[in-house]
């Protein structure tokens, strides 16, 4: 069976640029970042996209990405409960009083 590109779309509209250049979408994409591809044929592909800021990227990355899937995996699978702060700090390690200040 072949797939022609209209079989292959959810959605076809007709969408008339006005004079200042623009369309409009509607309301579902208010407020959303597009990422616009022009193609050398003249098509144009619009996708919606998830901005990253550079401070995070971090979290997009092996090891750290597997690392936090893990922990929100297990954060769904059990329930919330109170710290006891006592048993926390108690197994705390120690500082040494030469492992404060500046290293020099």
């Amino acid at each position: 069976m072949a797939h022609s590109a209209e079989a292959a779309a959810d959605l076809f509209e007709i969408k008339v640029v006005g004079k200042s250049g623009q369309i409009s979408l509607g309301k579902r994409y208010a407020g959303k970042t597009l990422r616009l591809e022009r193609r050398r044929d003249g098509t144009m592909v619009l996708t919606v996209v998830a901005v990253v800021p550079e401070s995070q990227l971090w979290t997009t990355v092996e090891p750290h990405r597997s690392r936090i899937q893990r922990g929100l995996a297990w954060a769904a699978e059990h329930e919330p409960r109170e710290t006891n702060l006592e048993s926390l700090l108690k197994r705390r390690p120690r500082r040494s009083p030469s492992g404060r200040g500046r290293r020099g």
